[in-house]
């Protein structure tokens, strides 16, 4: 099956999937409270940058809509390394906090690898502290990161099993690339990783049954490279003139794979619910220790 009866991709509609999760989380929530535990997450958000303040208001909103404790830390710019990492022990103090996350970027005089390790592995939310990165190599139990964990629920929710395709990743960051290439590992497909590097990006995305794109780099890749009949993940977020544009363009894509992200409303809405579902998950695992 290449597209639907009009000849194109069908859209997976990140929206109504991230709404589902969330429903799914504030049900969890609900049954955690009627024992007496109260799933709390700690946002701490250092300077005045537009966007991470969008980012970190609309994650309190989210959260206080599933049922769960906000605890918002908003810093000064001139914020000190050593002021951020004494706050980052006192979080990871509260019985109360149950998920810490730290909006990046942070300012340059502050070393954000430094700081996100300092977060509790078991409250790491984002789940970007090296333990964490070290449990999904090794398979064990721990949290994952949001975005590339949304991408497989996407693919879930269209009924989609990776095991024996093969999947391309493009991109290679620690936030999106490696720990999506790792996922799919782990449902057993055959996965590559490309990048800025890559000789021949054409031929790797031509032979993919899966595309997940995350380069951000608006439109890198052509939609005559689709295989036809693959699934498109587009985790690319570009302003343009035109307004927001995902890595993959959009509308060729569209003709050649049977389903495919928009942007937006694909990938994103999924990163905030998948970052609910593990501050309920590190809830529930606080509680059992």
């Amino acid at each position: 099956m290449a597209a639907d009866d009009a000849g194109e991709a069908r859209i997976i509609d990140g929206k109504a999937i991230a709404q589902k999760v969330r429903e799914e989380v504030r049900e969890r929530v609900s049954g955690l409270r009627a024992r007496g535990i109260a799933p709390g997450l700690a946002t701490v958000l250092v300077g005045d940058d537009p966007a991470s303040a969008i980012y970190v208001r609309n994650k309190k909103k989210a959260c206080l809509e599933a049922g769960m404790a906000s605890f918002g830390h908003e810093l000064p710019a001139s914020t000190s390394e050593a002021q951020l990492l004494d706050l980052v022990d006192e979080l990871n103090g509260r019985p109360d906090v149950n998920g810490i996350l730290v909006q990046l970027p942070l300012p340059g005089h502050i070393e954000s690898e430094r700081v996100i390790d300092r977060i509790s592995p078991d409250k790491d939310v984002d789940g970007l502290h090296a333990v964490s990165r070290g449990r999904l190599v090794a398979g064990a139990p721990g949290l994952r990161p949001c975005t590339p964990v949304g991408c497989m629920r996407l693919l879930d929710e269209i009924g989609y099993d990776v095991k024996g395709r093969n999947a391309v990743v493009i991109g290679r960051s620690l936030l999106v690339g490696k720990p999506a290439a790792l996922l799919l590992l782990e449902r057993h497909a055959t996965v590559t990783i490309c990048h800025s590097r890559t000789a021949d990006l054409a031929g790797e995305v031509g032979r993919a049954d899966v595309v997940i794109a995350a380069i951000g780099k608006a439109g890198a890749i052509r939609g005559e490279w689709i295989k036809p009949g693959a699934v498109v993940i587009d985790v690319g977020t570009n302003r343009t003139d035109a307004g927001l544009v995902g890595d993959v363009e959009f509308a060729v894509a569209r003709r050649r794979a049977s389903w495919i992200t928009p942007v937006p409303g694909g990938v994103g809405p999924m990163t905030i619910a998948m970052l609910l579902g593990n501050t309920a998950e590190a809830a529930a695992a606080a509680a059992e220790r």
